[in-house]
């Protein structure tokens, strides 16, 4: 684990000496939900928020996080050097731990040519009654680079979050985006997410939520296939309970030529839940293809008949469903 410095000390592996607690109450919230502990460790480069304040940061060879606090958050720029391919991921930990509150992260990412990197990105609100969450992630990928960003959230009961995430893809570059809000609340999300890509480019959007109660979600994904032989793939996945309301909106511009761009969107409705899908192909390029599916409904019947054969409840079949299709 890292070493405890003074408050001033400009060595990159830190954690201030009057944030400690901060950092130990980050540290139980991640043990007690599950998830990797291993990501606090020396050999990850991290950056560390609570509120409105940095609490750790650490680089290593490759790649650079500089932070800097603002008014009611923290914006950081990394930069990930030319040929850089790390075994481990780079850590981005966005806390907030008190109950009511604002707070503004914004991330500046810009990955060199020939590198090969995975962000895992935790945003952690567990005691949330009155909150709101502002994010915003631009992304920049460079030529034959690839990139993987995993965005999952733990909320409490109060959250409300407005994020947005802006990917530009260079040429025969790769990224995929992944966001997930499965096993807590969503209350009110509004959440964007959008790619540009170049020649030869691929990217790949991944949306998983859960709305359950009187939740408000709100999700736009878009893919903008600007260079010749780009792909794009947009996939959404909502689970929408009791009187929740989900709007979900997927669009796909056909710009280059032989670009090819699908999307995907997958709605479950138990309850009175209110939800609309909206596909949106736009093609200006006769040599550009682009493909739409969608769903909404309920639980596919045969399956539950099946679990149900085996034994457990209606109740517990669909949950057994419903696990499955947010795992995926």
């Amino acid at each position: 684990m890292w070493k405890v410095l003074p408050c001033g000390d400009e060595s990159e592996m830190s954690i201030k000496i009057d944030r400690v607690k901060e950092y130990e109450t980050i540290l139980e919230i991640y043990e007690k939900e599950g998830l990797d502990t291993s990501l606090f460790g020396d050999r990850i480069a991290t950056i560390i928020i609570s509120g409105d304040r940095i609490i750790g940061l650490n680089n290593i060879p490759g790649v650079e996080i500089r932070g800097e606090e603002i008014e009611d958050g923290v914006r950081a720029y990394v930069e990930i050097a030319d040929g850089t391919e790390l075994h481990f991921p780079i850590h981005l930990c966005t806390g907030f731990l008190k109950n009511e509150g604002y707070q503004r992260v914004i991330f500046d990412i810009t990955v060199g040519r020939n590198s090969k990197v995975k962000f895992t990105s935790h945003c952690i609100f567990p005691y949330a009654k009155n909150f709101t969450h502002e994010a915003i992630a631009r992304i920049k990928v460079g030529e034959r680079s690839s990139v993987f960003y995993e965005d999952e959230h733990i909320h409490g009961e109060g959250v409300r979050m407005v994020g947005k995430t802006e990917v530009e893809v260079g040429k025969n570059g790769r990224y995929t985006g992944k966001f997930s809000l499965t096993k807590h609340r969503a209350r009110e999300l509004k959440l964007e997410m959008s790619a540009r890509l170049g020649n030869n480019a691929v990217a790949e959007l991944v949306s998983k939520v859960k709305a359950v109660k009187d939740d408000s979600v709100e999700m736009k994904e878009a893919i903008y296939l600007e260079g010749a032989h780009s792909r794009g793939n947009l996939k959404s996945t909502v689970i929408a309970f009791d009187n929740s309301r989900v709007n979900v909106v997927n669009e796909a511009y056909g710009f280059g030529d032989y670009s090819k761009g699908h999307v995907e969107c997958h709605e479950i409705v138990k309850g009175n839940a209110d939800v609309q899908t909206v596909p949106l192909l736009r093609v200006k390029n006769d040599r550009a293809e682009l493909t739409h599916e969608a769903s909404i409904g309920r639980i596919n019947e045969a399956q539950l008949v099946q679990l149900m054969a085996k034994g457990l409840t209606e109740d517990e079949a669909a949950e057994f469903i419903i696990k499955g299709l947010l795992r995926e």
